[in-house]
């Protein structure tokens, strides 16, 4: 166990991303970003987390030797949160990680997460749920992996199992990693489950379908089963409309939503990113009907060279 986790230790790679100058993601991811990523392919193909990469102007991949190497994006993945990266030189005697499954992964497993760069560091943590995880800036995965003690450098961080294979990927801190609304600490982590039907095309188009799909600019929460807007993000289709924070969506296209995940599944259900979308909100007192055009959200965003 000892020897299978030291091998995939030592795919673990640093991440150092710069966005273009006047993204709109820098608002919330800000200019720079670190993280990490894990070498997946025999090229150096690096799996890591996507909103690193958003509207990256540049990407330099960090080795646990403090070489430093420019890459280029070759995919994200808005539907899972997944993004590819390719070093533009060689990445000498680094040995790709298998991709594992959830087969035998359940609530108490110890696991192992890795952070990459210079403060590279190797925490054991443990699996203490696996649920569907909804996400308040318009993003929902049927399973997630949630670990504790939690790591602070998750964006990007592998999660492998005592066989040293990768299970997941990190995205974020969270307070309720139980799921049970107790404050409980942990990370919630993306499964790897979710790339392997999607990696060949994520390589091939830097894209894949279930990415394209509409896109509102909201940022919501559920209280009391009931989704209200916390956010409207500038020029988006939302505040183009007229929503305004607070709101609370009470239907898509005349069916109620009572979770951020009904609101989601009903709003993607349309084919096409550009559809025609009626939500019904209470504004205040009112209850009124609001008719919209979704986005694609990529297509307001600068794509990184090479994707």
């Amino acid at each position: 166990m000892i020897d299978a986790m030291s091998r995939a230790n030592a795919a673990v790679v640093g991440l150092q991303v710069t966005v273009a100058e006047g993204a709109r993601s820098a608002e919330s991811l800000g200019n720079r970003r670190q993280g990490s990523g894990v070498v997946i392919g025999s090229d150096g193909l690096i799996l890591t987390i996507g909103y690193l990469l958003l509207e990256a102007e540049s990407i330099q991949i960090v080795t646990q030797d403090n070489k430093v190497l420019p890459a280029q994006a070759v995919g994200y993945d808005q539907a899972t949160g997944f993004g590819l990266v390719k070093p533009l030189l060689p990445l000498r005697g680094i040995a790709p990680v298998p991709l594992g499954d959830l087969s035998d992964t359940r609530p108490g497993t110890v696991l192992m997460a890795a952070t990459g760069g210079e403060d590279g560091d190797v925490n054991m943590t443990q699996l203490v749920s696996l649920r569907p995880f909804s996400g308040y800036w318009e993003y929902f995965i049927e399973s997630a992996l949630f670990t504790s003690p939690p790591i602070e450098n998750h964006s990007g961080a592998p999660l492998f199992n005592q066989r040293g294979e990768l299970i997941g990927v990190g995205s974020l801190l969270v307070l309720d990693a139980m799921g049970d609304k107790r404050r409980f600490p942990g990370n919630m982590f993306v499964p790897v489950t979710l790339l392997k039907p999607i990696l060949a095309e994520l390589q091939q188009t830097g894209s894949t379908k279930l990415s394209r799909r509409p896109w509102l600019g909201l940022t919501s929460t559920e209280q009391g089963g009931r989704v209200q807007v916390l956010q409207v993000n500038k020029e988006g289709p939302a505040e183009s409309a007229g929503l305004q924070p607070g709101d609370l969506v009470l239907a898509v296209d005349g069916a109620k939503v009572d979770s951020l995940e009904s609101f989601y599944k009903k709003l993607w259900s349309h084919p096409e990113p550009d559809a025609d979308v009626q939500l019904t909100v209470l504004q205040g007192a009112d209850i009124k009907t609001i008719k919209l055009k979704g986005a694609d959200r990529m297509s307001t965003m600068r794509k990184p060279a090479g994707i």
